[in-house]
């Protein structure tokens, strides 16, 4: 089981309210890598008692966002072109599932990452429950002001 004693920060989680939402803790973060970790509570659930194949892809797609944007950078961001997801099998209420994400190849503004979800139960028992592929693409960061709240 992964001890962790504080959350390491990172500019893209400052507004990320549903990354918060799903308890996130980061784990390690370094250009083209990611690892972190989230709690599998009762509302993460579907009808079948399992998690839900969304809270799954929405964890994995934080670790790819966090791979994908170094600290630091203002001027481009880095956003999901494409994913593919396998969900291999079924994460269970309380258990800790980890995302290793991983850049495997960058050329120009286009790269690709692969992102492992696995589950750990109360036995320390490990299983791979995901594979996420995903295909990243670099371009201008957006203004961060709203028309909305300057009127």
């Amino acid at each position: 089981m992964v001890d962790i004693d504080v959350q390491l920060p990172h500019p893209i989680l400052e507004q990320d309210h549903a990354s918060r939402w799903l308890g996130i803790e980061i784990i390690k973060v370094d250009d083209g890598h990611a690892t972190i970790t989230m709690r599998v509570r009762q509302e993460m659930l579907n009808g079948f008692g399992i998690a839900h194949g969304g809270m799954i892809f929405a964890f994995a797609d934080s670790a790819f966002a966090l791979a994908c944007n170094p600290a630091g950078e203002t001027d481009t961001i880095t956003v999901a072109a494409g994913v593919d997801i396998n969900f291999l099998t079924s994460a269970l209420s309380g258990e800790l599932l980890t995302a290793v994400a991983n850049r495997r190849a960058a050329a120009g503004r286009s790269g690709l990452y692969d992102i492992s979800v696995t589950a750990e139960n109360d036995d320390g028992a490990t299983r791979l429950i995901a594979e996420f592929r995903g295909r990243s693409r670099t371009v201008p960061a957006p203004s961060r002001s709203n028309p909305k709240e300057d009127a």
